[in-house]
């Protein structure tokens, strides 16, 4: 475990905080497009959730590097000492238990430690540059951005900085860091293989990456198509004019 990837790991944490923060309250008299299939209108509490989930292994990643370095006592030394505090509780004999490392990170030794690999490196990229995304959409829209659809009495349609390339930015930036968190955290070396949940049962890690990204996919796809719609019937003609001129939804010349 080294103290870079920590590092990346704590930064890659904020970020996704940033890029999954709706920028802008959903007004519910604006909202549009609420009867797509439920599991593609929980997008807003997926998006807290990741936050959740990230923060939890940056914090586990953190702790078992701290642990490494010998920083805590053992359990059974910390035990010990306090029980020691009282001469009725002391015990007799050193209690023996497993140090924090080992608590942190139970499975056998011969899974991959925690370490900087070449995965993990795009992995941060990715969800760098898809928070750039985002975080620029944001600005672009202003108080438009919200997280669920909904149409403003101000609207405006945006055309430049990314939307100059593709229509639905936003939505190439949640792809990006998705995909870069699965990288990060669904690879070998990282704690949720290594030494957490996904490490017991073979192949989960893969099948939890797969059935993640195809709803991140599916969400943009129902969604971009719902907007098209809605910014065609509000614009007319200027809206046709920019899709002729910005045929691609989410990356030029791919899809």
């Amino acid at each position: 475990m080294s103290l870079p990837r920590v590092a990346l790991v704590v930064a890659q944490a904020l970020c996704n905080h940033l890029a999954c923060t709706p920028p802008n309250p959903t007004s519910q008299k604006q909202r549009y497009h609420t009867e797509e299939p439920f599991v593609l209108q929980i997008a807003p509490f997926v998006f807290k959730c990741h936050q959740y989930l990230v923060w939890t292994c940056a914090f586990f990643e953190t702790l078992f590097y701290l642990a490494s370095l010998s920083l805590f006592p053992t359990l059974p030394s910390l035990l010990t000492s306090l029980l020691s505090l009282h001469p009725s509780l002391a015990p007799s004999a050193p209690l023996q238990s497993p140090t924090l490392t080992h608590l942190i990170c139970p499975l056998p030794q011969t899974y991959p430690p925690l370490s900087l690999t070449p995965l993990f490196t795009i992995g941060v990229l990715a969800v760098v540059l898809g928070t750039y995304i985002r975080l620029d959409c944001f600005r672009a829209l202003g108080p438009l951005f919200t997280f669920d659809l909904t149409i403003h009495p101000t609207h405006t349609l945006i055309t430049t900085r990314f939307y100059a390339y593709v229509r639905h930015p936003a939505y190439t930036g949640s792809m990006l860091v998705v995909a870069g968190l699965a990288l990060s955290h669904l690879s070998a070396g990282a704690w949720m293989t290594s030494c957490g949940p996904l490490g017991v049962v073979k192949g989960a890690a893969g099948l939890v990456w797969v059935a993640w990204w195809v709803w991140t996919l599916a969400v943009g796809l129902s969604r971009a198509q719902a907007e098209d719609r809605e910014m065609r019937r509000v614009f007319g003609k200027q809206w046709e004019a920019y899709a002729r001129a910005v045929p691609w939804w989410f990356f030029p010349g791919i899809l």
